[in-house]
C-alpha cells in the first residue's frame, strides 16, 4: 500500500509539472534574468538568509538531534517545482516560472555547498555530489517540463485547454495520496513530538517573512518569493535525507510537508484578497 501510495505522489507530481510546461513559455524563462535587482533578492532570500535563519534556530534553542538536521536539510533545500500551482489565481505565472526553473538549477551546484559549510553541525555528514542533485532534478522536473513546453509548441490550443484541468486532477491525487500516507504512518507525527513541530513552523514563518520582505514592490511578486522560500525542493530534501542514518530526518521532513501547508494557506488567503483589491483599484472608472 505505501509502495503503490508513493508511486502515485511521484507520478502526481510530474504530471503537475508537466501541465506546468504546457502552460508557459519560452519568454517565462528569462522573465526573472530581465530584472536583475529581483533577482539577487530572490536568490538572497531563497539560497543565503532561510539558511541562515534555521542556523541561527539551531543554534539558539535545544532541540534533539534529528530535528536540527532536519531544519538544515530542508533549509538547504531550495526550489520549489510545485510553486506554480500553489499560486494559481496570483499574478501571471512569468516570475514564478522563472523563479522555480532558475531556483532547480542554481541547486545543482548551491545544495551541496551549503552541505558542505554545514558538515560541522553533522556527526555524519552527508556525501552529495552536484552531479546527483542533477540527475534528481533532471528525472523529476526537467523533463517533464520540457515535455510540457514540447506540447504546447506543437499543440498550443490544446496545451491551453488541458493544463488546467491536469493540474486540478493531479492536485487532487497528491493531496488524497499524502492524506492517506499520513495515515498509514501517524506514529511519524509521534515521533517528530511538539518542540519539532513547533520549530518547523517557526523556520516556514520566517521564511514566509524573509520573501514578503524582499519581495519588492509589486503585490504579486512579494507573494511569489515568500511562497517559494518557505516551500523546499523535497525531492532534494529527500536525497539529502537518504544519505543520513536512521529514518529521523525523513520523518522530519515529512512532518514539514504537513506544517508548510498549514501556516501557508492562510498566507495565500490574505495575499489573495490583497491582489484582489489592488486589481479593482487599478482599474479605471467608468464617467
Amino acid at each position: 500500500m505505501t509502495a503503490t501510495l508513493l508511486l502515485l505522489l511521484k507520478a502526481a507530481v510530474g504530471i503537475i509539472i508537466l501541465a506546468i510546461g504546457m502552460d508557459s513559455t519560452r519568454g517565462d524563462l528569462i522573465y526573472l534574468w530581465r530584472r536583475p535587482g529581483l533577482l539577487l533578492r530572490s536568490l538572497l532570500a531563497m539560497y543565503v538568509l532561510v539558511p541562515l535563519a534555521a542556523f541561527a534556530l539551531v543554534k539558539v534553542l535545544t532541540l534533539p538531534p534529528a530535528v536540527e538536521i532536519g531544519l538544515l536539510v530542508l533549509a538547504v533545500s531550495a526550489g520549489a517545482p510545485l510553486l506554480p500551482r500553489k499560486l494559481m489565481r496570483i499574478g501571471d505565472g512569468a516570475f514564478t516560472f522563472s523563479l522555480v526553473v532558475t531556483s532547480s538549477v542554481l541547486a545543482i551546484a548551491l545544495v551541496p555547498a551549503w552541505l558542505w559549510l554545514l558538515a560541522p553541525q553533522f556527526d555524519n555528514p552527508p556525501n552529495l555530489a552536484p552531479a546527483r542533485v542533477a540527475w534528481v532534478l533532471t528525472k523529476s522536473f526537467f523533463l517533464p517540463l520540457a515535455a510540457g513546453m514540447l506540447i504546447r509548441g506543437l499543440f498550443p490550443a490544446f496545451a491551453q485547454r488541458a493544463a488546467g484541468w491536469l493540474i486540478g486532477a493531479a492536485g487532487v491525487v497528491l493531496t488524497l495520496s499524502a492524506l492517506v500516507l499520513m495515515g498509514l504512518h501517524w506514529d511519524l507525527l509521534l515521533e517528530a513530538r511538539w518542540g519539532g513541530v513547533l520549530t518547523l513552523a517557526a523556520l516556514i514563518t520566517l521564511a514566509l517573512a524573509i520573501g514578503h520582505w524582499l519581495g519588492g514592490p509589486a503585490e504579486d511578486d512579494r507573494t511569489a518569493l515568500a511562497i517559494a522560500c518557505s516551500t523546499r525542493h523535497l525531492g532534494i530534501a529527500v536525497l539529502v535525507a537518504s544519505a543520513m542514518p536512521g529514518p529521523r530526518t525523513a520523518v522530519i521532513v515529512t512532518v514539514y510537508i504537513l506544517t508548510s501547508a498549514l501556516i501557508s494557506i492562510p498566507y495565500l488567503h490574505w495575499r489573495r484578497r490583497v491582489s484582489a483589491r489592488a486589481a479593482n483599484t487599478s482599474q479605471p472608472t467608468t464617467p
